[in-house]
């Protein structure tokens, strides 16, 4: 009998399914958005009333909610992720976070305080239920042809990319130069037709995703799973305790109430605040999530101890990583926030002369070419898929017209201009360029004999994460405390993207696998979620951290807070490797 999985790979775009390129520009579509709207929030919430149309917040305020906002991403991906596999499958989990993120870019569109907030709201829970279940998908198409799979996440990789390049470049210009509401609402236009195309190319998948998974699909599954348990080395289930569940929800609502309240509090200026006591000197919220993260550390210290040795110590592995990426998060998320704000009020950005006019030649490069190779793999996947799936191939087609209009227009009037001020937005595609420039040369070295450890890899990390923290700490060591301006330049921050760039590959990337190698499959789920969760606490640390900057730059200058963070990376890219002996002991041989 043929299977949907051997239907996929008849028809093929360069070596993999056509599926696989549906897949690719709906998640393109959807990093777009979330992107180019992530772009614009800190500069939108900042912007002065009366000159630029933003709400004129105070930078403390704009940190908060972001920092919030990004970290309930991250945590809404294990409620999405659990109505996928128990409730409503995997597709249909797609679509419904795809719609959410439509209506909630419309919402931000209109810029009043009630659809800004219901926008972000919307937001949340629609990348929790897409996030997570894009790659589902790819999971089960290549389940029969694990040889390719590497080969497929690559390629979808750079659909993420190329996403989140055009998003930041497209809707932070239209953002800052036209109006907010023309970023925030063009981000929702496309997440629209990645839904669209979506949605009308499904045929092209069969049953793959459809359904939720069942717990045993087969007896065959069954001895499988009961086999791996038992080669685990020797190890034995470990069921939570009635006492650990109530220990796991006090301290998960706890911790989002805390996640909630500190935005909330800061912008109603204490009018609205969930923890509004003292105990012993420490304020209700600090209160509040030491308890919460004493609970879960509890948990830890009562249920590692019980699995076999090897287990155990490969669990004290995860942890230690999951506690370093906390902090990479916490520091190179500063991107959206801290640096963008740099950008704007601290670098020198209007460009004339023979500067300006490098900057228009290599920004037109920048987006010409990235875009005419997108469009190539596009025209490629119309001649595999549109005699079946004419409709979805339309809106594919006319959401590349729009872009290339949008594109050409805004290259077109920046030409016309005898000066050029660069977006402060500009600066965050730097990531998403150099990751795709670089990541082959890292794939390649991670292949090699030089291929280094995993915490090696977390301290070469967190070491070019410190270098790139240093290059702007020195770039702004002449600003004054408390200046509101300077023009310090522009190479400072490229530097920092490109350092950082370099250390998100060798963290990013290989987190989860290492995950997935390092528990018994029984276990994965959860670590997961320890995961997931390690990444929102550092994207609330970000905002904190952001939030920080404020006061010190006040007192000691904003050189001395980039100091700072360079210090945390440098202090635990040392550990890192300090530790290598220990972590290479724990994992048993897990490379």
């Amino acid at each position: 009998m043929t299977t949907d999985v051997e239907n996929l790979f008849k028809d093929k775009v360069l070596g993999h399914p056509a599926g696989l390129f549906v897949l690719f520009f709906t998640e393109m579509w959807e990093r777009f958005s979330y992107y180019g709207m992530r772009a614009l929030l800190i500069l939108f919430f900042t912007a002065s009333i009366m000159g630029e149309g933003g709400w004129g917040w105070p930078k403390e305020w704009a940190y908060a909610i972001f920092g919030t906002y990004t970290s309930l991403v991250y945590l809404s991906t294990m409620l999405g992720g659990y109505f996928a596999d128990n409730v409503i499958g995997i597709r249909k989990a797609v679509v419904v976070g795809a719609l959410l993120m439509t209506l909630g870019h419309a919402c931000m569109a209109l810029e009043t305080t009630f659809f800004i907030y219901s926008g972000l709201t919307l937001l949340v829970f629609g990348s929790g239920f897409f996030k997570p279940n894009m790659t589902s998908i790819i999971s089960e198409m290549y389940k029969e042809k694990p040889e390719k799979k590497d080969g497929a996440y690559t390629i979808f990789y750079m659909g993420v990319n190329a996403g989140a390049f055009l998003g930041i470049l497209l809707c932070g210009y239209l953002g800052e130069k036209v109006g907010w509401s023309w970023g925030f609402g063009i981000a929702g236009i496309f997440m629209l037709f990645g839904l669209l195309q979506f949605w009308f190319a499904q045929g092209i998948f069969g049953n793959i995703a459809l359904k939720p998974k069942k717990k045993i699909e087969d007896p065959s599954q069954a001895a499988s799973e009961t086999a791996s348990v038992s080669e685990d080395s020797e190890d034995r289930r470990n069921p939570f305790t009635q006492l650990q569940r109530i220990m796991i929800v006090v301290a998960a609502l706890l911790g989002l109430a805390w996640i909630l309240n500190d935005p909330i509090s800061k912008i109603s200026e204490g009018n609205y605040n969930l923890f509004n006591f003292e105990i012993f000197g420490l304020s209700g919220p600090t209160v509040a999530i030491l308890f919460a993260l004493a609970l879960f550390v509890l948990l830890l210290i009562i249920r590692i101890p019980k699995y076999v040795k090897t287990t155990k110590e490969k669990m004290i592995a995860i942890i230690f990583f999951a506690f370093v990426t906390m902090f990479f998060w916490a520091i190179f998320e500063q991107s959206p926030s801290s640096l963008t704000v740099f950008a704007r009020d601290y670098t020198q950005r209007t460009l004339e002369g023979g500067a300006g006019l490098t900057f228009k030649i290599v920004n037109s490069l920048m987006t010409i070419i990235p875009l005419g190779v997108i469009t190539w793999v596009l025209v490629m996947l119309f001649k595999k898929t549109f005699s079946k799936y004419a409709i979805s191939n339309l809106f594919l087609a006319l959401s590349f017209l729009i872009v290339w209009g949008i594109a050409i227009w805004m290259l077109s009037a920046e030409f016309q201009k005898d000066q050029t001020e660069v977006p402060a937005s500009w600066f965050s595609v730097l990531n998403s360029l150099f990751i795709i420039t670089l990541a082959p040369l890292f794939s390649k070295w991670w292949e090699s004999k030089y291929n280094p450890n995993a915490n090696m890899k977390w301290a070469i990390g967190m070491a070019l994460l410190g270098l790139g923290m240093a290059c702007v700490a020195f770039g702004a060591g002449g600003i004054e405390p408390g200046a509101k301006t300077a023009q310090v330049s522009m190479i400072w921050l490229i530097l920092v993207y490109l350092f950082h760039t370099m250390g998100e590959l060798c963290i990013s990337p290989v987190g989860l696998s290492y995950v997935s190698k390092l528990v018994p499959a029984r276990m994965i789920a959860t670590m997961f979620g320890i995961w997931y969760l390690a990444i929102a606490i550092g994207m609330k640390m970000a905002g904190m951290f952001a939030e920080s900057s404020e006061a010190i730059a006040l007192e000691h200058g904003i050189s001395y807070f980039f100091w700072i963070l360079t210090g945390i990376s440098l202090a635990l890219a040392v550990l890192s490797a300090i530790l290598y002996p220990v972590i290479k002991k724990l994992m048993h041989g897990v490379r």
